[in-house]
């Protein structure tokens, strides 16, 4: 019989090494990519230590054409197929898409949503086999517009759409399909975006930890969304509420002060 494993990408920090741990100790076998190796490396012996066999780590940048490709024959030559797929990579800019590099916001483009979108249809037919399951990694930005990361937000709303619409594809399979909704939460994400500090709520503010935990047992549960912390819950009931150009001011100006 083939072995199956949980694939995760972005898995070298933040919430996807979380979400690694979180697999590891529910019993799963992991396939871990990211483009920084030698901390997935490390992550691997620290999964292996406690127990479980040792990861699969194949380095990889999302942002590469060939990524998809990559990735499968890294897999076929461990001779394993995937019962679970979790897309967790990607990455924002904070600033306003005019003034921002052009080719760097493709590459959010390029990891967000190329990327995410191809490793969701390769490997479908093998979650399909094994009855398991898809965790796309979204944000409370796909909810709203977003003036000042406009393509990150843009792009996390195409994830929320899409996961959406395969949740319903694959139903009939018995492929179980969540989006994750986050709010703000402390990892690098931030840095490597530019945006500044003390400016998040703690009402929005979830650890990684707590993150990946709900996120798991939502997977699990086959929750169609997962939106972690009270204050992340109440965004898309609120938004019902208030015409859209008050929303794009108010998210214009909140983005504004995070600088």
């Amino acid at each position: 019989m083939t072995e199956r494993v949980t694939l995760i990408t972005g898995a070298s920090a933040g919430i996807g090494t979380e979400l690694a741990r979180v697999f590891a100790a529910n019993g799963h076998r992991l396939a871990l990519t990211a483009r920084r190796v030698d901390r997935l490396e490390v992550l691997a012996h620290e999964l292996a230590a406690k127990g479980g066999k040792k990861p699969i780590v194949i380095a990889c940048d999302l942002e590469d054409t060939d990524a998809g490709e990559k990735i499968a024959a890294a897999l076929a030559a461990e001779g394993v197929e995937l019962d679970h797929l979790v897309n967790n990579a990607g990455f924002g800019v904070f600033g306003d898409a005019i003034e921002r590099d052009r080719v760097e916001q493709i590459g959010i483009v390029d990891v967000n949503v190329r990327a995410l979108t191809d490793l969701s249809l390769r490997f479908a037919d093998q979650l399909i086999r094994n009855k398991g399951g898809l965790l796309n990694v979204g944000s409370v930005a796909g909810f709203l517009p977003g003036p000042g990361m406009a393509v990150y937000y843009a792009s996390k709303a195409y994830v929320i759409s899409f996961t959406e619409a395969l949740r319903a594809e694959l139903a009939p399979h018995g492929v179980r399909v969540t989006v994750l909704c986050p709010g703000p939460v402390p990892t690098e994400f931030q840095a490597r975006a530019g945006v500044g500090s003390g400016h998040d709520t703690a009402l929005l503010n979830v650890s990684a930890v707590d993150v990946a935990r709900q996120a798991y047992r939502g997977l699990m549960a086959n929750k169609r969304a997962v939106l972690p912390g009270l204050g992340i819950k109440i965004v898309p009931f609120a938004l019902r509420f208030f015409p859209r150009g008050f929303i794009l001011a108010a998210t214009s100006r909140f983005q504004r002060q995070r600088h």
